[in-house]
């Protein structure tokens, strides 16, 4: 789908990701939009039938994309635990990187369930891996909490990088620990796995 958006798409994309994490969904003009994005408004209109379809799809786009760009750095890493300590520390870095990107998920990700589905996607995947593995000490029922544990943990660490209270590497390393730690990982290892250099985030594979 994404594959296929031509530059005015790309550009209001942009521009609605950075206004949505500013100004919220209702407080968005089509006028702010089209000036923000360097477009004529009815170029808005020809693409997108609202404010609220817009939104639908810029979150749709950022989380198939981070999803692709995730799951495309673990090619080279078997282990559940130190998939889930990097992509932990992924979001983290990418909020410092991209504020915009950092403060459209910390706003969304908990009442849009499309962005809820950056959970229950990859990471949901390694823990149940971890989990067959006898890698996690985690009972069954416990995994949707864990889930939960993960979404909330990350946004809040997102949220102490964006608000200037922690770098995204202490920030990112220590939430990652602590979750490993909660999944029955050691302590030395748990440390060892959030510690160790993150590699770069790949690039979206034909994603605009």
């Amino acid at each position: 789908m994404f594959k296929s958006m031509n530059v005015a798409q790309v550009r209001i994309h942009d521009a609605a990701l950075r206004l949505f994490a500013e100004k919220g969904v209702t407080q968005l003009t089509v006028k702010e939009l089209a000036d923000a994005a360097g477009v004529a408004r009815g170029t808005v209109y020809n693409h997108f039938e609202s404010v609220d379809s817009l939104f639908q799809q810029v979150a749709t786009r950022l989380a198939d994309e981070m999803h692709e760009r995730v799951t495309a750095s673990f090619e080279q890493t078997a282990d559940p635990a130190q998939r889930l300590a990097n992509g932990i520390r992924f979001f983290v870095r990418r909020a410092h990187e991209e504020p915009h990107w950092g403060r459209f998920l910390v706003r969304f990700a908990v009442s849009t369930p499309t962005l809820q589905g950056l959970w229950s996607g990859p990471p949901a995947s390694d823990m149940a891996l971890g989990m067959e593995r006898g890698r996690f000490s985690l009972r069954p029922e416990q995994f949707p909490s864990a889930i939960a544990l993960l979404g909330g943990g990350v946004l809040a660490a997102m949220a102490l990088v964006l608000e200037g209270h922690r770098t995204w590497r202490d920030a990112g390393a220590e939430t990652a620990e602590l979750y490993l730690r909660a999944l029955g990982v050691p302590p030395d290892e748990a440390l060892r796995l959030s510690t160790t250099e993150l590699p770069a985030l790949p690039p979206p594979g034909g994603l605009a």
